[in-house]
């Protein structure tokens, strides 16, 4: 896959306030609203935990109309970013691509896409198959100005994104992230005045419990979903919802996440 708005490709030499300017242009196009080529119902409701690393994702007997779902997850090594894509089609793995690139800016706050974005880009071009919808290691909407790594991925591709974060970065939560939620619990997420480019009260995301232990002694935090471009707020949580197959993470960012320590233990490292 190579970039459909090539004008969105993430630089990192731009200054601090260039790239600012950029998200806001992202925030501008983005889409937060539904343009699939798939009914998300296709993607079915993930199983038990499966055994070892394979999935149950919505596995039927008709798996013609399954959308390819992609997951994206980075790992680092030195000044190095590793991208990793996993593309499945219900619990099949379609591809595995990775890709290395130097990491030319130190991580700010709000402005990942400027450090990683180069390597997702360089994983996507060496994609054959075409995702119906990625999942991404990072926020989508919930972002300082709409604009976190899954909507600057996904606009720049034009392809469906969702962005798959395990904290909070900004927006205000309908109610405190402090407490042990049952499985399948939605806390939408509005914009208040850190988002500046989107009207306060707006829903942006939710904070999604995909998994919890029964016990009272140990928890696990909910995910941040958000939209990053032509999926809705309550879509992209259904998706990452229907795609988290027994674990915390949704089954594609978990298998990249996995392939993204393979392809870095791959990585030399330069001697001094």
């Amino acid at each position: 896959m190579d970039p459909v708005r090539p004008e969105f490709v993430p630089d990192p030499s731009l200054s601090q306030a260039e790239m600012e300017s950029l998200q806001r242009d992202i925030a501008e196009v983005a889409r937060f609203e539904d343009d699939l080529d798939f009914s998300p119902e296709t993607i079915g409701r993930a199983g038990d935990v499966p055994d070892g690393d394979q999935t149950t994702l919505g596995a039927g007997d008709d798996t013609t109309d399954a959308p390819l779902v992609a997951g994206v997850d980075q790992a680092f090594v030195d000044d190095k970013a590793v991208s990793a894509i996993v593309v499945l089609r219900n619990d099949e793995v379609i591809e595995r691509v990775s890709a290395v690139e130097r990491t030319e800016i130190p991580y700010i706050p709000g402005l990942l896409s400027f450090r990683e974005g180069g390597a997702i880009l360089a994983a996507f071009a060496e994609l054959e198959a075409d995702p119906d919808v990625v999942l991404v290691d990072g926020s989508g909407r919930i972002h300082f100005r709409e604009a976190g790594l899954a909507a600057h991925i996904g606009i720049t591709l034009d392809v469906p994104a969702v962005g798959v974060a395990k904290s909070l970065l900004c927006g205000a939560p309908a109610r405190s992230l402090d407490g042990t939620f049952s499985e399948g619990t939605r806390i939408p997420i509005a914009a208040d005045d850190s988002v500046e480019t989107c009207p306060d009260g707006t829903v942006i995301g939710h904070a999604l419990q995909t998994r919890q232990y029964d016990s009272p002694n140990r928890h696990i935090n909910p995910l941040i979903v958000s939209p990053g471009h032509r999926v809705s707020a309550s879509t992209a949580a259904n998706i990452v919802e229907a795609t988290a197959d027994g674990y915390k993470l949704p089954e594609p960012t978990r298998l990249a996440d996995s392939y993204a320590d393979e392809a870095k233990a791959a990585v030399s490292t330069p001697s001094e």
